[in-house]
Order: structure tokens, then C-alpha cells, then sequence
């Protein structure tokens, strides 16, 4: 059976925690939280002919790239990088801490989780912003912790990449 570190990477308030909560424990809470340092949680996914075991490290929210604590990044087969769809600047925030990841741990498989999704009549970032992002040849996966929208998919497309790499 492999296991593979993975990296739930954002700013602060974008869902991190409740993603992971959702996918481990199929609960969610609306009360906030605040991460600090890393939470380390843990789930077996079962793919066609592979079982991997996925050390999920939720870190805590970054507002600016150099917050970033490279040590927690080592030993990481790949990440989730969370942005809130509500709030503008935590996909900027996000580009940003993409390029920081990649410089420190290399290209890794990753995926990018547009969170709040049952909330897009309030979103702030376009149809138009995505494209250009899959245009670049990023995996971007709409999803709600509150619902449980496109949690699941988002964990085994991870692991999927993870097992194929």
C-alpha cells in the first residue's frame, strides 16, 4: 500500500479545514476555526487496482507567500490549493504561494479547488480567470465543504495523479 503526503495550501478562511474535515470525517461545521502550524489527518483511498493512504497536512492560512513555512512543505507528493470563489484576492494570494510551492518543492502534481461553491451567486472570480488557469494546464475543481460538492472528486482526482506519477 503506498502513502503520499499532501499539502492543503491557501490564505486564511478559504476552507482548508472544513475540505478536509468533509472528506475525512463527512461532517462540517460553520464555525471558524483557525489552523495553527499544521493538522496532519489521514485517509485511505481506493483507486481501480491501488490502495493509497493520503497524510493530509492542513497548513495554516498564508497571507502572503513568505509566510509559507517551507518545512512543512518537505516530503510532499502533492498539494490542494484553496481559494475562497467569494473572495477575490485569495486567488491572487494563491498564484502567488503556487509559484513559492514549485520553487521549493518542484513541480508536483496539484489542484486547485474553487471552494464556497454553493455560494456563486456571491462569487467574485470569473468563468473568464478559470479558463486561463486550465489554459495554463491547472486542474480546477469547483467544491463546498458545507454540501460536500465535488469534495470527493477533488481527494481521488488528486490521488489518481498521485498514483499515476
Amino acid at each position: 500500500m503506498l502513502q503520499k503526503k499532501i499539502c492543503m495550501l491557501g490564505t486564511f478562511a478559504v476552507g482548508k479545514t472544513s475540505l478536509v474535515r468533509r472528506f475525512v470525517d463527512s461532517i462540517y461545521s460553520d464555525k471558524y476555526h483557525t489552523t495553527v502550524g499544521v493538522k496532519i489527518d489521514k485517509k485511505l483511498v481506493k483507486l481501480d487496482s491501488t490502495e493509497l493512504t493520503l497524510m493530509l497536512w492542513d497548513l495554516e492560512g498564508t497571507q502572503t507567500e513568505n509566510d509559507l513555512r517551507k518545512s512543512y512543505l518537505r516530503g510532499a507528493a502533492g498539494y490542494l490549493l484553496v481559494i475562497d470563489g467569494t473572495r477575490q484576492d485569495t486567488l491572487y494570494q494563491a498564484l502567488a504561494l503556487q509559484t513559492r510551492v514549485e520553487q521549493t518543492i518542484g513541480a508536483v502534481p496539484f489542484l486547485l479547488l474553487m471552494n464556497k461553491s454553493d455560494l456563486t451567486s456571491e462569487w467574485s472570480i470569473s468563468e473568464r480567470e478559470t479558463a486561463a488557469l486550465q489554459d495554463k494546464g491547472w486542474g480546477v475543481i469547483k467544491t463546498s465543504a458545507k454540501t460536500g460538492f465535488g469534495v470527493d472528486d477533488a481527494f481521488h482526482s488528486l490521488a489518481q495523479k498521485l498514483a499515476e506519477a
